[in-house]
């Protein structure tokens, strides 16, 4: 059976509806049928109590009649698609073309005429939301902006995170800053330590490097610091 496909594979997909009809037993009818096929259906009589349900807890569906007293369908459909991301679907007993366009072009996404089957209006509501969900795309990450501030004694990301230098790790890091994006190489960074270039131990640089890296991680931050093998080191623009 449909139904008991829908209530059986996509419970986990269900969506929070909420359902806004003035005839009370239309409203109950498709509640109990809408619950039973396993979806979180909760109805409203008008636009007010809709609005005081959503403004508590936004629904990811609203199912609304036209014909309402108060404010009717068609405006609390414009209401809702200028402000929120949120499925709509008009259920109503106006079938005529000049309805459906009408509905469509103050925002809702699909358009069922009474008497509904509620298998259908089961399906609408799970393929709906699936699109829905499809369309969210999460935002990205912020972006660190790196920098040495405070006379290059502390790096910071830009994203509120901070690290005091050493004064080592203030040289070694101003050489890569000055050459943002580029490969440096370590004799080049051997010099900018104040160290000689023929009596240093070249091993010092990846355990300067290494220690660097632990505790920029001790402050919540990831540092882009990269070992280029038999070169030197680079830090990203």
């Amino acid at each position: 059976m449909p139904g008991e496909a829908l209530k059986q594979g996509r419970v986990a997909l269900s969506p929070l509806v909420y359902l806004v009809d003035d005839d009370e037993d239309f409203r109950e009818e498709m509640l109990l049928g809408l619950t039973r096929l396993g979806l979180n259906v909760h109805g409203f009589r008008d636009a007010a109590a809709l609005y005081r349900a959503f403004a508590a807890k936004p629904s990811d569906i609203v199912i609304l009649d036209i014909g309402l007293e108060g404010e009717d369908g068609l405006s609390i459909a414009s209401h809702l698609r200028a402000s929120q991301s949120v499925g709509i679907v008009m259920a109503t007993a106006r079938g005529s073309v000049e309805d459906r366009v009408n509905a469509l072009e103050k925002g809702a996404d699909a358009y069922l005429v009474k008497p509904i089957d509620i298998r259908e209006l089961a399906a609408t509501l799970v393929s709906l939301n699936e699109r829905v969900k499809r369309q969210i795309v999460p935002s990205p990450p912020p972006t660190p902006q790196w920098a040495l501030v405070e006379s290059g004694w502390v790096l910071t990301d830009g994203l509120g995170h901070r690290l005091r230098l050493t004064a080592s790790e203030k040289r070694f890091l101003a050489r890569l800053f000055d050459e943002r994006g580029k490969t440096v190489e370590r004799r080049a960074l051997v010099e900018a330590l104040g160290a000689d270039i023929y009596d240093f131990n070249y091993a010092q640089l990846d355990t300067l490097a290494s220690r660097l890296r632990r505790r920029a991680e001790k402050c919540d931050m990831q540092l882009p610091l990269h070992a280029i093998r038999g070169q030197g080191f680079a830090f990203p623009e």
